[in-house]
């Protein structure tokens, strides 16, 4: 019984930890003292169950159980009266009526940890965290920084939540679009983490269903198609990302058969939609490259100019180290490979020390300038800087 446990209790982490922390800390907005008590609820179901069996209404269950052990902990609140009133919570947000404006808890959840009043370098890590359950190590490699870094912007932001008083309310659609934006990044920072990690690890899809939700909310938000049609492209290619074998495949060596002309089509009428409002987007910009690199299932062959004037617009509104990283190699496909190097080359040292695809990038565009010698240690950087067994394996074959 502890497999059905486990499996029972994964399912509700999965689906409805954000609403729990929510629900737990909507009166205190303590939400480091709400995950502790969710986190002492989550190791009491798997004890209990695994003996007793899995409840009919397991989340409700972990939700009696965190509120009494976050009662023992905050001493302010009768721990029978906040089980009551949490379950009460649950039964209306179950079975009662929608909220007016969000089809979605998650997306809800996204948008009220967008709150002005939380710090902007902080409010994307907070819903990856506290609304998709992400935890810090992961958080910090979406965003290359150190996870004790990120570990300490996420614990500030939620002691400021605590003692600034902010409320978490639902916003009314009028407050949408000023959010808009950190949500955005959210669902995207979330695809790519479920991206890098590889199949089956649900992230990709959630996103990819947050995405769409999002655009039926907000259909006249450029930014939010131009985000789903660049998930819809990227996830379009993801049978094709690995062999018969499980190695790794490289985008310009993927069989386009295998690609997913259903998604295709999607994310390019979602695109088509939002280039009509003809302003620029990061979302909708990276979504055209990905375009373009779907012509490939049509045409057989990349338009690295097109590609190459993509990324220059992109890098000039959007500098992400990834963003620049991914330009060097585009330009060092075009135009040669001592053009690509000399755009790594001035990058912060500080920023690609431990950003593996600089190293991979590097390693690449130094053997094609036939300087081998150099590209040997760059490519056991981009090695050792791997996650991804099946990334090592075919860089260690190059190596």
């Amino acid at each position: 019984m502890m497999a059905d446990a486990r499996q029972a209790a994964e399912g509700v982490a999965r689906a409805s930890y954000g609403r729990l922390v929510a629900l737990l800390s909507a009166r205190t907005r303590d939400i480091a003292a709400a995950e502790d008590a969710l986190a002492e609820a989550f190791r009491a179901a798997l004890e209990t169950w695994s003996v007793r069996g899995v409840p009919e209404r397991p989340e409700a269950w972990l939700l009696i159980a965190a509120r009494r052990a976050f009662g023992h902990t905050l001493r302010h609140r009768a721990v029978r009266d906040a089980a009551a009133a949490t379950l009460s919570l649950l039964e209306a947000e179950t079975h009662g009526e929608a909220s007016p404006v969000f089809p979605d808890e998650r997306l809800k959840l996204l948008f009220v940890c967008a709150h002005p009043a939380i710090d902007g370098a902080a409010r994307t890590p907070l819903m990856l965290q506290t609304v998709l359950g992400l935890d810090a190590g992961r958080i910090a490699a979406a965003f290359v920084t150190a996870p004790a870094t990120m570990a300490q912007r996420l614990v500030r932001a939620k002691a400021k939540i605590r003692d600034a008083g902010i409320r978490f309310e639902e916003p009314d659609a009028d407050a949408l679009p000023a959010r808009l934006a950190s949500v955005l990044s959210a669902i995207y920072a979330a695809y790519g983490t479920g991206w890098d990690e590889g199949l089956g690890t649900g992230l990709t899809g959630e996103a990819i269903f947050l995405g769409r939700l999002l655009v039926a909310l907000q259909p006249d938000a450029p930014e939010a198609r131009g985000l789903l049609a660049l998930m819809l492209h990227c996830e379009a290619r993801a049978q094709a990302r690995r062999g018969p074998d499980g190695a790794y495949v490289r985008l310009a060596e993927q069989d386009t058969r295998l690609w997913s002309p259903e998604l295709i089509a999607e994310a390019e009428g979602h695109l088509i939609v939002a280039a009509r409002r003809a302003t620029f987007g990061r979302f909708q910009t990276e979504a055209a490259i990905q375009s373009v690199h779907a012509q490939r299932a049509v045409t057989g062959t990349t338009d690295l100019r097109a590609l190459c004037t993509l990324y220059d617009l992109l890098a000039e509104h959007a500098p992400t180290i990834g963003v620049l990283v991914s330009r060097a190699a585009i330009h060092g496909e075009a135009s040669g490979p001592e053009i690509g190097l000399a755009l790594l080359d001035a990058l912060d040292s500080d920023r690609v020390a431990s950003y593996q695809s600089f190293w991979a990038v590097r390693a690449h565009l130094l053997r094609a300038a036939g300087r081998r010698a150099e590209a040997a240690p760059a490519l056991d950087r981009a090695i050792g800087l791997s996650d991804d067994p099946a990334v090592r394996a075919y860089l260690a074959r190059q190596r």
